[in-house]
């Protein structure tokens, strides 16, 4: 099968790439969507005829070198395709979280001053709408899908169809400025802007240039040894870092095949017909892909349940040495050969991940016991640390060098360094260029030799050279007692249970670790009808007597493994309350990435907190919510406060 040519001559930007790969394999499968049960198939030619023909219409449109246009909706060829067209004509695509509301999206359409938005469908332009008199900037919107935009104003609205149409019928004029446009593209030229999280205040534009877009793809690409012939998924959101690098920049670079779910809820069928090569997903997915094996063992007949949990206690033994090409000895291999062939293979199966040859996981710190479980099966599955301003790429593992509580060694070309407090430092061709209208905390976050600060604590390990990340840098404290607090860590162990959905830990500057727990409904409403209780509500089952003493139960297992770590012993749980509601990124108490805004929890629910220190047995609350429809709402509660049963650290400290 053919190959690009790696050179880097003229490769200077995703438009490049693009033409190099129509060049060296235009017929090949650049992207497939699923629509409407069948999957239709783009080829590179195909590709970049399309992006050609819709440059041509947004310079129809009027667009301008430096204008920044907002892409909004679910990942789908045509919007990926409309990211590169953008680039052509000298203007920065701006992707967003399709799930975002409306006034999350003012911010920052304004802060970029976006004057073109290309939409997915109604209901992201209905959004746009609501807000357009708050967007000075804004002059035109393309969408995608137009049902139920067909009585909409369209002075101002335009289908992706007839922009493309436009530019198909323009003029030499028009071309000869996508020519200049293209041509006048660099290494130095702004690629993408994306917003950070805002886990602690305001998403941050982060720009970020051709360079650090495709050195990043290059190295990531040989590191991995990415070929054309790879398959992807791209379900994640397009606004994210990760996805832009994986279905964009390495799909560039290496010519690999980016395939897009018909929707959310197909996106486990599609998994298993596309049986993707190359596969990332957030800890999250592997904890929710996890959950649903254990809810389905539990349901199955007695004799699948035993030789499920018989063959995988043997796979936990020796499935990551075998994968690693360890030694391990012939009877093990036979036997883990048989639980291939009843379990292992037919779970890979189901999963869809049956042809991973490179998986990946990050985001955030994976607990070690969901790691190993994939690991287990033969999944090639490791995990890399990273951040969008490093265009995702700080570590990795490399194959064989696979460790469940560590992040790995520095990406080729990434120059890596631990401060005195701890906090972890690095430099890289993928390092941002700056935080746009934000001098002040590009300052703060790059020095001036280069060199970024993460927020996260870590060390690397003596034995192995690897990094180790603790927890982020500002969580990170010290107890009443000297004793060490770190939070991700416990929470990464509690969410390890399939019964357990989110967790918060408290504990800085206390005498004592408390959490907050949210149940996974899936998993104990499974339960709940197996053993025929009644519930009516994610409150009613949360704060059920059975379910809580099972998350004691888990809790108190938890505190036991973080007894035998010395450094961290003091983060034991002593006290926990199961919430009353989800915790939701609509309701702040989230970001996008699901990744908790731990400050805003513990002042929205300072009451529990409060609750969870004095001796309260139980605590009254009432906490506003926002429905699906945005309407706003309070619902109240009667929350039981549990205790668990701690190691007593005066016995570690005596071992």
């Amino acid at each position: 099968m053919a190959q690009p040519d790696t050179g880097t001559n003229n490769m200077v930007s995703l438009p490049a790439l693009l033409r190099r790969n129509a060049a060296s394999f235009g017929s090949s499968a650049a992207f497939r969507e699923k629509e409407y049960g069948i999957w239709q198939t783009w080829s590179w030619a195909k590709a970049l005829d399309e992006a050609e023909s819709f440059a041509l219409g947004l310079i129809e449109l009027g667009i301008q070198p430096g204008d920044f246009v907002a892409v909004l909706g679910r990942n789908r060829p045509d919007l990926y395709i409309s990211m590169i067209a953008i680039q052509m004509v000298g203007a920065t695509p701006v992707p967003q979280y399709q799930d975002s509301v409306a006034e999350e999206m003012e911010y920052v359409l304004a802060h970029c001053g976006a004057k073109f938005v290309v939409a997915g469908d109604q209901e992201q332009v209905d959004k746009i709408l609501e807000i357009q008199s708050k967007l000075p900037d804004f002059e035109q919107m393309i969408y995608l899908d137009g049902r139920g935009l067909r009585k909409y104003d369209h002075s101002k609205l335009h289908s992706f169809s007839s922009v493309m149409d436009r530019g198909k019928n323009s003029g030499q004029n028009s071309r000869s400025i996508l020519n200049d446009r293209e041509g006048s593209l660099n290494y130095d030229s702004t690629c993408v802007m994306l917003y950070t999280s805002g886990t602690t205040g305001r998403p941050k534009g982060v720009v970020l240039s051709n360079a650090n877009i495709i050195e990043t793809a290059k190295t990531t690409c040989e590191f991995d040894n990415l070929q054309q012939s790879d398959e992807v998924l791209a379900y994640l959101p397009m606004a994210w870092i990760g996805d832009f690098i994986f279905s964009v920049g390495q799909a560039m670079w290496s010519g690999f095949c980016v395939n897009c779910p018909e929707s959310a809820d197909t996106l486990s069928t599609d998994l298993r017909e596309i049986g993707p090569t190359y596969y990332f997903a957030p800890p999250r997915i592997f904890e929710m892909q996890l959950t649903n094996v254990m809810i389905r063992m539990e349901d199955s007949g007695r004799f699948k349940k035993w030789l499920f949990d018989y063959f995988m206690e043997h796979a936990r033994h020796v499935g990551a040495n075998i994968l690693d090409g360890k030694s391990v000895g012939f009877g093990s291999r036979i036997k883990y050969f048989l639980g291939e062939l009843t379990v292992y293979g037919p779970l890979k199966n189901t999963l869809g991940l049956s042809k991973v040859r490179v998986g990946y996981t990050a985001g955030e710190a994976i607990g070690p016991e969901i790691f190993d479980f994939y690991r287990s099966l033969g999944i090639n599955l490791k995990q890399l640390y990273g951040q969008t301003e490093a265009s995702v790429y700080i570590t990795q593992q490399p194959d064989g060098e696979v460790h469940g509580d560590t992040v790995g060694v520095p990406t080729p070309g990434v120059e890596v360094r631990i401060s005195d407090n701890g906090e972890v430092y690095y430099r890289s061709p993928g390092t941002f260029v700056e935080y746009y209208k934000n001098p002040e905390s590009t300052a703060d976050t790059k020095d001036p030799e280069g060199w970024v600060a993460t927020g996260d604590a870590g060390f690397f390990e003596e034995d192995t050279g690897h990094l180790r990340i603790i927890d982020r840098a500002k969580d990170v404290a010290k107890m009443s007692d000297g004793s060490m607090f770190a939070p991700k860590y416990v929470e990464n162990k509690l969410k390890f249970y399939p019964n357990i959905l989110e967790a918060v830990v408290f504990g800085a500057g206390k005498e004592r670790c408390v959490a907050f727990v949210n149940i996974d409904l899936s998993a104990v409403g499974n339960w709940a009808e197996r053993n025929n209780i009644a519930y009516s509500s994610y409150q009613e089952l949360a704060g059920h007597t059975k379910v809580l003493e099972t998350i004691k139960e888990h809790i108190e297992e938890v505190n036991i493994s973080i007894s035998e770590d010395k450094m961290l012993a003091g983060c034991q749980v002593h006290r926990f309350i199961v919430l009353h509601k989800e915790l939701d990124a609509d309701d702040g108490e989230l970001t996008r990435t699901r990744k908790v805004r731990r400050k805003i929890i513990g002042e929205k629910f300072k009451d529990l907190v409060a609750a969870l220190y004095d001796g309260s047995g139980s605590v009254y609350t009432e906490t506003e919510v926002t429905y699906e429809d945005g309407r706003k709402g309070k619902i109240s509660a009667n929350l039981n406060i549990m205790d668990a049963h701690v190691i007593n650290q005066a016995n570690i400290a005596a071992e």
